[in-house]
């Protein structure tokens, strides 16, 4: 039975440690995470979803600082043969890598060398990407440049979020990181250099890259918003009468209200009441739809939140802002 420490901090990392916990193969013997963070309106401490599992499974936990030698410490103590790494947050300094004989692997949610880096998922919804997949690799001092031990792709069907393929990646790769270590463990594993062709970097989405730009192409605002959802969430700024931050319109001082963009969808071509000709960022509405021009045809959306409002149907929405008719977003 192989020894093995376990590093997670959030959802997408549950369902491997979970698959490690129930193998026969493994023994779990601890879990490394981010320290409790404060969340919610009353900033409550809270453990990330990883600690939470793992002390359902009464499993030791390790939320110390990697570089403090306390980390380290706590790290020996635990005789891991080898490793499992999955959105950590931490990078793991040579003298904790060095620390697991067999080494430590990572479950990366696209097909290296494309799209290594943070937000990988999001980056190939944002791209466009016709398939993704998740890589076993082994970690080394590089960012995500280790030799694969197993991979899968599959196909994006073009209208998912990336909360929705992160979550279907992380329980489909499970069991092939289960299966790829445990062969790292028997001595039946081939490590297979990347390719050199096909490097792409998946920096991480700021708040401000999940701004809109209504010039951009119907498609690739629908790309934006669904790569954003949830984190960090598309938004555009709301001028609902007419006034933008360039000094046309209406005059005003106020800071224009933040209106986030939970979904939406090319606007249907067939449908009579799509309107033609929507400058980019302007708002129509009708009884049930919610239309915003873009640089070529019209986005609809369908679920929208305001400040200190809940998500709702746009419409809904809509309706409850009595917007003018320059009302306009940028």
């Amino acid at each position: 039975m192989l020894r093995l420490v376990f590093a997670g901090t959030p959802d997408v990392a549950v369902p491997s440690l979970q698959a490690f916990a129930a193998d026969p193969r493994f023994d779990v013997v601890g879990v490394i995470t981010r320290p409790d963070a404060p969340t919610g309106r009353g900033r409550k401490l809270t453990a990330s979803p990883v600690k939470a599992a793992a002390l359902e499974l009464g499993v030791p936990v390790i939320d110390l600082k990697p570089r403090s030698p306390e980390f380290l410490e706590a790290l020996h103590a635990l005789h891991a043969d080898i490793a499992a790494v999955i959105a950590y947050g931490n990078i793991l300094p040579k003298t904790v890598l060095d620390a697991v004989p067999m080494g430590w692997y990572n479950l990366h949610f696209s097909n290296l060398p494309k799209w290594r880096g943070a937000a990988p998922a999001q980056r190939a919804i944002w791209a466009g990407d016709a398939t993704t997949g998740a890589d076993v690799f082994k970690v080394g001092e590089g960012l995500d440049d280790g030799p694969i031990v197993a991979s899968m792709t599959i196909d994006l069907n073009g209208r998912e979020t990336s909360g929705e393929l992160l979550e279907r990646l992380a329980h489909e790769g499970a069991p092939m990181y289960v299966e790829a270590l445990a062969s790292v463990g028997d001595g039946t594993a081939t490590l297979t250099p990347q390719p050199a062709e096909g490097l792409e970097y998946a920096h991480k989405i700021t708040v401000e890259d999940a701004r809109i730009d209504w010039t951009d192409a119907v498609e690739a605002i629908d790309r934006q918003i669904r790569a954003c959802s949830p984190h960090p969430g598309a938004w555009t700024a709301l001028y609902a009468d007419g006034a933008d931050d360039d000094g046309s319109g209406a005059d005003t001082d106020a800071k224009p209200p933040v209106l986030h963009v939970l979904s939406a969808q090319p606007a249907d071509a067939n449908n009579p009441q799509t309107p033609e000709n929507l400058r980019p960022g302007a708002i129509k509405t009708g009884k049930k739809n919610v239309w915003v021009g873009t640089g070529t045809t019209a986005l609809e959306l369908t679920q929208v939140k305001a400040p200190g409002k809940k998500a709702m149907r746009a419409a809904d929405w809509a309706r409850g802002a009595r917007l003018s008719a320059d009302a306009c977003v940028r």
